[in-house]
């Protein structure tokens, strides 16, 4: 049987780094869609204040099954 998969796309945030940032937006995001597939990294980007990395941030596309709405 064919699939489909829907793409959406988040952002994780962590004070540590962009891997940290990838994967807790992938770990949130696996607690309410269900069949994760791929996670594609499309954006980084640093938080500062007081001229201070504070936070890391990574934009990931996300794939899981589709299963109709």
């Amino acid at each position: 049987m064919e699939s489909v998969y829907k793409i959406v796309e988040i952002i994780g945030t962590s004070e540590t780094s962009w891997e940290d940032a990838a994967k807790n937006a992938v770990e949130t995001a696996a607690q309410t869609l269900d069949d994760l597939r791929v996670a594609e990294v499309v954006e980084q980007d640093l938080k500062i204040e007081e001229d201070k990395v504070v936070a890391y941030r990574t934009k990931v596309r996300v794939s899981f099954k589709y299963h109709g709405e």
